[in-house]
């Protein structure tokens, strides 16, 4: 697809909301290389809350300190370039975006790395759902150590997401009928 969204190779056409938000988040963050929307249950689960803050409780979640936009706005299917613009803007300059009653977006310097941040996001959001199931106090990670965890895995996010990447493809791969699907 050109930014357009017009077909240049193969067929069919694309699906416009997955084009209005895709295209809009690469034209505001052209370090994008790769961006993945999706609805997973537990982290969706979180963007039905009041307060859909992925809370500071679990090493998954760490990951993710200060990388998550919010957008509480929710307004329909985005079928146009504004609310495209919209979200894009309230995505800022972070990693991931939660977006409010509707699902999560993530980005990478590669597909690899925008898979292992969803993978790890709805970690993070299952723990967080299950600790919220107990009806206990949640208990937060120390701040002081959330900058310094941060920094080492920003050292390490590009060759874990990788190996993370591939492991999962060649578990995918071994699955009955998965072959001749993808091929």
């Amino acid at each position: 697809l050109n930014e357009a969204g017009e077909v240049l190779a193969g067929s069919g056409c694309p699906d416009p909301t997955a084009f209005f938000i895709h295209s809009r988040i690469h034209k505001a963050h052209p370090h994008a290389t790769a961006i993945l929307h999706t609805h997973m249950p537990q982290a969706t689960a979180l963007c039905c809350l009041e307060d859909m803050e992925l809370k500071m409780i679990n090493q998954n979640a760490a990951r993710f300190y200060d990388e998550i936009a919010y957008d509480d706005d929710y307004n329909g299917l985005v079928l146009g370039q504004a609310e495209g613009d919209r979200m894009a803007k309230a995505m800022g300059s972070k990693r991931v975006l939660m977006h409010q009653n509707h699902g999560v977006i993530t980005t990478g310097d590669s597909v690899a790395e925008a898979f292992d941040e969803l993978y790890y996001l709805e970690r993070a959001a299952q723990v967080q759902n299950l600790a919220y199931a107990t009806g206990r106090p949640l208990k937060f990670i120390n701040p002081d150590c959330l900058g310094e965890y941060k920094a080492n895995v920003n050292k390490f996010r590009g060759c874990w997401a990788d190996s993370h990447f591939a492991a999962q493809k060649r578990i995918l791969f071994k699955t009955p009928g998965y072959a001749d699907f993808a091929s």
